[in-house]
This record gives structure tokens, C-alpha cells and sequence, in this order.
């Protein structure tokens, strides 16, 4: 699995972007930092700057999210998991889920603060691009 995940993560670096973060294209943030996404989807930040933020993730198994938790989170599946398990004893939830692109960019549009990741191609004017990958 891990030769896998980096296999992957080689052949987007390798291709370029191919999935970017999406916020609502009424939202005041600008560009994200690697850093900053890590610590909104670790639930470590919940704003940026003044706006309050909500993450959103794919489904456990949708192969996208195992890429987007490799090469943006920089943890496999494995590591994840048990960093929930710790952090569930704190009081601290995992990002909400959804279950497919298309209502992750619903959910985007619709309520304010929310963040999540589409493919390249489905980026259009009713949402923000904030980081790619």
C-alpha cells in the first residue's frame, strides 16, 4: 500500500496538479500554504485569519482521499487512523465527509467557511481555488 500511495504521489508531482481546494467564491481567503491546509484537515485550525473554517473529506476508501492524505497530510492510511483514535480521546472529530466530488462542491457553494478538494477540471466560477495538488 505504501508503494502504492508513493507511486502516486510521484506521478502527480511528475503531471502537476491535479486536485485543487475549493472554498465558496464569497469567501474572503486567498491562497493556502501546505501548512495551513495540514492543520485545517488535522482539525489543528479552525480559522484563517477571521473566517472560521470547515473542512471537508471524500469517503475512507475513495482513492483520491488516500492521495490527497499522502501527499498533502503527508500520512498513509495506517498513521491517519491512529492519529484519529488519539484524537477522538481529546474531543477532536475528523473533517466531515461526503461522497463524491460533486457534493463536496455543493456543500462548498452553499455553506460558508467550508473547504474541501475537486478535481482540477470541475474548478469553475461558483467556487474559489485556494491550493492545488
Amino acid at each position: 500500500m505504501k508503494a502504492l500511495m508513493i507511486a502516486i504521489g510521484l506521478s502527480v508531482t511528475l503531471m502537476g496538479s491535479q486536485y485543487t481546494l475549493i472554498v465558496s467564491k464569497k469567501s474572503d481567503l486567498g491562497t493556502l500554504s501546505m501548512q495551513q491546509v495540514k492543520e485545517i484537515f488535522l482539525q489543528k485550525r479552525h480559522t484563517v485569519g477571521s473566517q472560521r473554517v470547515i473542512p471537508l473529506n471524500l469517503l475512507g476508501q475513495h482513492e483520491s482521499r488516500g492521495l490527497f492524505e499522502f501527499t498533502v497530510l503527508g500520512m498513509d492510511r495506517e498513521h491517519l487512523n491512529n492519529y484519529w483514535v488519539k484524537k477522538h480521546y481529546e474531543g477532536v472529530s475528523p473533517p466531515l465527509t461526503q461522497g463524491s466530488f460533486e457534493s463536496i462542491k455543493v456543500f462548498v457553494q452553499t455553506v460558508e467557511g467550508s473547504i474541501g478538494y475537486v478535481p482540477s477540471s470541475m474548478v469553475d466560477k461558483t467556487v474559489k481555488a485556494v491550493y492545488e495538488f
